[in-house]
């Protein structure tokens, strides 16, 4: 039997007062689970076109740009498949493992995104991985965002997996992201208690409301710089987007974010002569400035609680290095 391929098709407008920004990137972050090296494949391939045109991934897109893309959908593998993709192994022992999970990498094989995701990079790596989930889910326990980077913990057998699950799912695990937010927070240390629902309005994202379910975020400045903030942040709960929409709900949006209004200056008044030094600085962080920097549990093999910390990735230290310039 044949295998049947479909083709996916997107309209992307280039706002007005949009800033010049390669294709690659802007693509990526307007088509939902592609990656960076998918989206250059297809540009490779003559799938998309710029203006009627076909351009090179390093193209500048402009205001009123009309893009047209072209997707491949193949039909969805009942299992994923094992790709060798370097991962960074943080903890590994017969039980479970610690993945510092870079940007851009999506957690698990979804709607046209099949291809070059943890799960792919996980069964190169280990031939041990729970299987409660779905076959395309081997081995996840929780996820971060794809622009989201930092710590994850992956089941090796499915009582590992159940148990792990069970802490997540009341609250007992200790996570600490940090992230660079817009503007300077009154209070210097606080909690930010808001439910959160999907958005009624985009099916993508999710927003403060009173119909949602209980979220609660933890928040401590660490450092202050002349129009950011950088933030450590605890979860209470593990809503989805919940760090990225709390900010935004309080008006300190995470720097970068570009669905929830991190991605443009937010400060008006006193920025407007900084706008070039803030456009260098967002070229830097194209995505979220937000790092899963610290995860704590209980052990379920060896019952005591571990802890581990990761670095914060190297387009994170460089923001963080230029917001100190003045």
């Amino acid at each position: 039997m044949t295998n049947l391929i479909t083709v996916k098709k997107y309209k992307i407008d280039v706002p007005e007062g949009k800033k010049k920004e390669r294709l690659d990137v802007f693509l990526t972050h307007h088509i939902e689970n592609a990656t960076r090296n998918k989206i250059q494949k297809l540009i490779e391939e003559g799938l998309v076109k710029v203006n009627g045109d076909i351009e090179k991934s390093n193209y500048k897109i402009a205001p009123f740009d009309q893009i047209d893309v072209e997707i491949p959908i193949s039909p969805r593998p009942e299992n994923a498949e094992p790709e060798d993709i370097p991962l960074e192994v943080i903890y590994e022992d017969d039980y479970l493992l610690i993945i510092n999970k870079p940007a851009g990498m999506v957690a698990h094989p979804a709607y046209a995104n099949y291809t070059g995701t943890l799960v792919n990079a996980l069964l190169h790596h280990s031939k041990n991985l729970s299987n409660i989930n779905e076959p395309c889910r081997p081995g996840i326990v929780h996820r971060i965002d794809k622009d989201t980077s930092g710590l994850l913990v992956i089941a090796k057998d499915d009582w590992i997996h159940a148990k792990l699950a069970e802490q997540f799912s009341k609250h007992s695990t200790e996570r600490e992201y940090w992230a660079v937010c817009w503007g300077l927070l009154k209070e210097k240390e606080g909690i930010v208690e808001k439910n959160i629902a999907r958005s009624k309005s985009d099916r993508k994202k999710f927003s403060v409301s009173d119909e949602g379910k209980t979220a609660v975020t933890f928040y401590k400045v660490l450092e202050e710089f002349e129009f950011a903030s950088l933030l450590k942040l605890n979860l209470k709960t593990g809503r989805t987007h919940q760090i990225r929409v709390h900010l935004a709900s309080i008006n300190h949006p995470v720097f970068g974010d570009r669905v929830y209004g991190g991605n443009k200056i937010v400060y008006g008044s006193a920025l407007p002569k900084m706008k070039s030094r803030i456009d260098n600085l967002l070229e830097i962080m194209p995505r979220q400035a937000l790092h899963a920097k610290t995860l704590g549990f209980i052990h379920p093999h060896l019952k005591s609680f571990v802890k581990f910390d990761s670095e914060l990735p190297q387009d994170f230290q460089t923001l963080l290095e230029k917001l100190r310039i003045s």
